[in-house]
């Protein structure tokens, strides 16, 4: 091609179908069989009157004519599948189907026997066995294009399952990512909020608040593109990201954790679960070193639940609910389940559910 340009790639057909049918061994002993078992049926070889010699290149002949019928009507069926489509058009299909495979096997079968014929038999024609001969013909060449045709149909139901489960997946994972991208511009915000906060009222804690924080998003950055974490990991995490909390808040927040060591590496959890709910609460509740906000882990029947007691502020405007329901709709994407959020006037309780490992 002049000026470096490429040649454009030419769209593929379903011809491609027949190199992927692996009918070979099919076609082996079908078409000998065919090649003589009609003869014998028609009584077409006469095995009284014709030497051995004959009898073998009549069958020689016979069977070659089986291999011309059915290598046709393959060629006529991979070509139509170009063209012609069952889920679309099923009674075009099954029309052209009929017609292209009559119309190509009835002459040449009649050909061919009359040939037979002159070759074997001094071309006294015997047309009540040709007329038989080529309706068998035809009933086998029916058969054998409904074999390939009802392969076909399940190989593409197959193909179509697995593209479907893959657009499914693909969608989910695209899904995903769109939510857990919405992850850091909500942590940074409120991380910057909180440190523009710290250098106003307190700047000798603002530089250790930024150190941890380095910590805390490094730990963001890491882990965001994976689906599940060890429970390990995401408390470790949480530990961090409530350190964050006490250079700001000191004593006014507190969290208990009544998670037992041993379980820690027996479950799995989408990442930067636990921090997106202590947010929540840090965000609807008003709290003080005289009256802190305690936040409460307990692990129960493959349940981690956070609870903290309502004190509900004030706030300038309704809340978006962005966090959890961000935070449900991944776990419905990863796990398959559902968060269980129970809010009454005393208490307000998330239960996350963990996958068990093994």
């Amino acid at each position: 091609m002049e000026n470096g340009a490429t040649k454009p790639k030419q769209p593929a057909t379903k011809m491609t179908a027949a190199n992927e049918v692996n009918d070979i061994g099919f076609r082996l002993i079908l078409i000998p069989f065919f090649g003589i078992a009609i003869p014998l049926v028609t009584r077409m070889v006469d095995h009284e009157t014709l030497s051995n010699w004959q009898i073998k290149l009549s069958y020689a002949y016979t069977i070659g004519l089986s291999f011309l019928i059915w290598e046709g009507n393959r060629y006529l069926l991979f070509t139509l599948r170009s063209y012609f489509n069952w889920f679309n058009h099923p009674i075009r299909k099954l029309a052209v189907l009929i017609f292209s495979v009559s119309f190509y096997t009835i002459p040449v079968s009649v050909l061919l026997l009359v040939g037979w014929y002159h070759i074997f038999n001094e071309g006294v024609v015997n047309w009540n066995v040709v007329t038989e001969a080529t309706l068998i013909i035809m009933v086998c060449v029916v058969f054998i294009v409904h074999v390939y045709e009802t392969f076909f149909l399940v190989k593409e139901s197959e193909n179509e399952m697995v593209k479907n489960a893959q657009l499914a997946r693909a969608k989910v994972e695209a899904e995903l990512e769109a939510l857990k991208n919405q992850i850091d511009p909500h942590f940074i915000f409120n991380s910057l909020n909180t440190l523009s906060h710290l250098i106003e009222e307190r700047p000798q804690k603002a530089r250790q608040f930024n150190d941890n924080l380095a910590d805390v998003y490094r730990y963001i950055l890491q882990n965001k593109r994976r689906e599940l974490v060890l429970l390990r990991e995401e408390m470790e995490f949480l530990y961090d990201y409530f350190s964050l909390l006490v250079i700001r808040f000191d004593t006014a927040v507190q969290l208990q954790s009544n998670v037992d060591e041993q379980y820690l590496d027996q479950y799995l959890i989408p990442p930067i679960s636990l921090q997106v709910l202590v947010e929540n609460a840090i965000k609807h509740n008003e709290f003080s070193a005289g009256s802190p906000l305690v936040v409460q882990l307990t692990l129960h029947n493959d349940l981690l639940v956070i609870s903290n007691l309502v004190r509900r502020k004030e706030l300038r405007k309704p809340s978006s609910r962005i966090g959890l329901n961000n935070l449900d709709e991944r776990y419905k994407l990863t796990t398959g389940k559902d968060i269980q959020v129970e809010a009454t006037d005393r208490d307000f309780t998330v239960s996350l559910p963990i996958l068990k490992i093994g």
